[in-house]
């Protein structure tokens, strides 16, 4: 079978923000989303389709794209999401799902599905470089969200990214001389996007907000002092704790640790990031955070 891959995200900066067009710093992660396929000339319009997570098979389902039927699945909901999504990769392609092929299409989500890395933007990015459609646009009419991630998936760098008055994006060599000082921990649950964004959607922001959260991330991509990074990092923080009226995660679970905590993309849950101080991991492990990565581990840069 030929193979595609997409590499997962982590957002730095802007969270909810980067809705309303604020410049996103986000850097790709190591482990992201494989995507591999097979056609066969057998006049049958079937499509046989199969998703594993770190290898193990979660999903099957058997589609006729003739009629847009599944005829087989273990998991009814997840599999009509994927008949959805085909059959918008149909209405973008031009050669995808126009005859009588069969399809057998496999994915495997490399990361756990709780870590929040990217298991939509990766499926997204990796269905349309495959069918030869914008990500972008895929994403859109499929799950919808502001694209920086399918930014990541796409160009499998770091980039800076707006999505107004239009996508924008390019591609940043993020490579501070303290990276070996950063670490990235996991909250132990998987934080609902949606949810998140609601509640930013129902409250009113300014134009000149936004551009504070721009003018952080252009600061943050140039900088290379651990000390200055940790302020803005803090700075930032504050802002949108104030703006969504939700406590920041240090004020809620580690107010006593000597260094910043950032939230990484939706508050609530995924990663948080920090730096290294003396007893790091012995801190998060006693407060039942036990999965804790440094630069190496996870970024792909």
């Amino acid at each position: 079978m030929n193979a595609i891959f997409s590499p997962g995200k982590l957002m730095l900066t802007s969270e909810y923000f980067a809705i309303d067009g604020a410049l996103v710093l986000a850097v790709p992660t190591k482990l992201g989303q494989e995507f591999f396929f097979e056609e066969e000339d057998d006049e049958k319009s079937l499509i046989f389709w199969e998703a594993y997570h770190q290898n193990k098979l979660w999903l099957t389902a058997a589609i006729d794209y003739k009629n847009w039927q599944i005829l087989q699945t273990n998991i009814p909901s997840s599999a009509e999401f994927i008949l959805k999504t085909l059959k918008n990769v149909q209405q973008l392609s031009e050669t995808k799902f126009k005859n009588s092929i069969t399809y057998r299409l496999k994915t495997n989500l490399q990361f756990p599905a709780d870590f929040g890395l990217g298991s939509s933007s990766t499926l997204m990015n990796n269905l349309a470089e495959w069918a030869g459609v914008d990500p972008f646009y895929l994403n859109t009419i499929s799950l919808g969200g502001s694209g920086y991630d399918i930014a990541v998936a796409k160009e499998k760098s770091a980039v800076l990214f707006q999505n107004k008055p239009e996508i924008r994006y390019e591609k940043v060599n993020f490579n501070p001389s303290f990276k070996n000082e950063l670490i990235f921990i996991h909250l132990n649950q998987k934080q609902d996007s949606r949810e998140g964004i609601n509640l930013y959607k129902s409250k009113k922001k300014s134009p000149e907000l936004i551009d504070e959260f721009s003018d952080i991330t252009k600061k943050i991509l140039l900088c290379n002092e651990l000390e200055k990074f940790s302020e803005l990092m803090m700075i930032h923080e504050q802002k949108i704790s104030h703006f969504i009226e939700i406590p920041t995660v240090k004020e809620k679970i580690f107010s006593n640790c000597p260094s910043f905590i950032k939230s990484l993309g939706a508050w609530g849950g995924d990663f948080v990031m920090s730096a290294k101080f003396g007893g790091f991991k012995d801190y998060f492990w006693e407060k039942g955070f036990t999965t804790v990565f440094e630069w190496s581990d996870i970024i792909d840069l």
